[in-house]
């Protein structure tokens, strides 16, 4: 799929390389890299490699976006897989929302060391699209916290949403493949993705080390909200019990 657009300041796909453990960070449905770097940026300073990519058809435009499959995103995540790959000899992984998702997606094929949930979307029924249009309202920037914007679409392209419930679908279908260490952030209050996706996930994948911490200062898009601090706290405890 070729891109129309050019990138969105903020937008870009970002990487840092540090010590022989990898992190392959997530942005969610509509969304940039711009709501995964301070998570990115906190695992960077911790001495992990970190790549952040930017997901097809995102941070440029909702017209690159609509002529995205789910699988473009997928291969987008697969890139950046086999990036942390050559480089690394444990892989971790953490997404947002459909960054989740993805995460989860991964972890069924992969053998990462460990995943990081924060918001993560297998089932959301209020997304039907409707067909009679090409877009619909946007759905980012779900921040508590005052003054913050998350870079996000501004229009949400209803073909997109096709894609991402196969994607959901999927996914959640495939749950029991994942087995290894999962950490599952969920905000008690969220507009975008209902909360008991969190318990969804707990209890559909096969790992023995799984848990749920409740984010109550945090709308959506958490990594970029009140909870931002323990997200990193907590994730980076994980990580290091985890190796």
């Amino acid at each position: 799929m070729n891109e129309q657009y050019p990138v969105l300041k903020d937008a870009e796909p970002f990487y840092f390389e540090g010590n022989r453990i990898g992190v392959l960070v997530s942005h969610g449905f509509t969304g940039t890299t711009q709501s995964m770097y301070p998570i990115g940026k906190a695992f960077a300073d911790a001495g992990y490699t970190v790549y952040g990519p930017r997901l097809q058809g995102h941070g440029t435009a909702p017209e690159d976006m609509e002529k995205c499959t789910y699988q473009d995103w997928v291969n987008s995540i697969e890139e950046a897989y086999s990036w942390l790959e050559e480089r690394c000899d444990t892989i971790f992984m953490c997404g947002l929302s459909m960054g989740g998702t993805l995460t989860l997606d991964a972890a069924a094929k992969h053998s990462l060391a460990g995943i990081i949930l924060i918001n993560a979307a297998v089932d959301i029924p209020a997304m039907e699209a409707d067909q009679k249009v090409r877009f619909i309202d946007a759905i980012g920037s779900d921040i508590k916290k005052a003054g913050v914007v998350e870079l996000a679409y501004d229009k949400t392209p209803v073909k997109s949403i096709g894609e991402i419930k196969k994607l959901m679908k999927e996914t959640k279908v495939n749950l029991e493949k994942v087995t290894c260490p999962a950490l599952i952030f969920v905000s008690e209050e969220d507009h975008v993705v209902p909360p008991d996706n969190a318990q969804m996930i707990l209890e559909g994948i096969a790992s023995e080390q799984k848990e749920i911490i409740s984010m109550k200062e945090s709308y959506h898009v958490a990594t970029l909200d009140n909870d931002q601090g323990i997200i990193i706290e907590k994730s980076l405890h994980a990580l290091q019990s985890w190796v």
